[in-house]
């Protein structure tokens, strides 16, 4: 499976993050938002950070001309569905939403194109339950910010098809970034873990109220 470009659906924090990335590792980035004007501050957002880039000495001048080349923008879901191999999904955590997205993606998405989502904790199961294509849909949980963050947390669900997770492992791999592959469960593994460290700290927190003498003195 060969990806050329990706469609990301919604331009907030996380969407102008992960077209930031997939501009950068040589994909045709198609962003979408249908609010013109968040639009058109992820894009600006993203000619700051390369310029930022430049700035740095982390990338050269012609980087980050071929990466602004290669965005565009579009204002409908039809339309990033028809341009793309790749669509990744970062609208707000709406259960609700997220489906209507897949149920979009299905019926418009080129035939074989993958249908992510940049869920930290919803059902992929759910959302690929809205689609004819379930072996076609996965999880893929960029981390904010995502220039920064390097981690990507792939997610089978019970459908997913091992050409799929190659594909997602391709993309994060351009990208530079390096790709963990889980099973779906609640949370996944960076939702739980860190719900088990904030719960354990609270946990400390109440032993020490109780015993004073436990905690830290600073």
């Amino acid at each position: 499976m060969e990806v050329r470009s990706i469609g990301v659906i919604g331009a907030g924090t996380m969407g102008r993050g992960i077209a930031y990335a997939a501009a950068l590792g040589g994909y045709r980035t198609i962003l979408e938002d249908v609010m013109p004007e968040s639009l058109a501050a992820g894009c600006d957002w993203i000619g700051r950070a390369l310029e930022e880039g430049v700035a740095r000495g982390k990338l050269r001048a012609e980087e980050r001309a071929s990466a602004l080349a290669r965005i565009e923008t579009v204002s409908t879901v039809q339309e990033a569905c028809r341009e793309c191999d790749f669509l990744i999904e970062a609208v707000p955590e709406e259960m609700e939403l997220k489906l209507e997205l897949f149920t979009l993606f299905d019926r418009f998405a080129r035939p074989g194109a993958v249908l992510a989502s940049n869920t930290s904790s919803l059902s992929i199961a759910e959302m690929a339950e809205m689609t004819q294509r379930p072996e076609l849909c996965v999880g893929m949980h960029f981390f904010n910010p995502v220039p920064k963050m390097r981690l990507i947390e792939v997610v089978r669900a019970r459908k997913t098809s091992e050409q799929t997770i190659a594909a997602c492992r391709q993309v994060g791999a351009r990208m530079g970034k390096e790709v963990v592959v889980v099973e779906e469960s609640p949370g996944f593994i960076t939702s739980r873990v860190n719900a088990l460290i904030g719960n354990e700290a609270f946990a400390m927190l109440e032993a020490g109220l109780a015993s004073p003498r436990t905690l830290i003195k600073r």
